[in-house]
């Protein structure tokens, strides 16, 4: 019997590491910029691209785009192909960490066309700022 409780100890204590090590954090530009996101840690950054600021260059894999909560904003850089529904304008979510000269290097970018995807904290704050869509209404929050 005592084995057995050490064995259960065991794997709970082991997938509770497991999920604390990949839990992430969503933030927007202007959390970030006030030193709320983890350092040296993965995280999400939430907001819309911003229009006119995708480059890249022919031929290259690395994009560069700038994320804004319409009151701050954060350059992103990916190096891949980015999903179909990647648009200026529209919602993103940024997977990576903060670098040294303050920009963000993402590894993996998911977007949609509405926000419907963000985190709810990012939809309301937009919403709040006067960003049109759906964002802030209650079918978004609830999602």
């Amino acid at each position: 019997v005592g084995l057995i409780l050490a064995g259960v100890a065991l794997a709970v204590g082991l997938a509770l590491q497991a999920f604390r090590q990949n839990m992430l954090f969503f933030y927007s530009p202007s959390q970030v910029q006030a030193g709320e996101a983890p350092a040296g840690r993965e995280f999400r950054l939430g907001g819309l691209v911003e229009k006119g600021s995708m480059h890249r260059e022919e031929g290259q894999l690395e994009v560069r785009f700038e994320v804004t909560d319409n009151n701050s904003h954060m350059t992103v850089y990916y190096n891949g192909v980015l999903p179909d529904l990647f648009r200026e304008g529209q919602g993103v979510i940024a997977k990576g960490s903060l670098q040294a000269d303050g920009s963000f290097r993402a590894t993996e970018v998911l977007a949609k066309h509405d926000e419907n995807y963000m985190p709810p904290e990012v939809a309301d704050m937009l919403a709040e700022q006067g960003h049109p869509g759906p964002a802030g209404s209650a079918e978004t929050a609830a999602n």
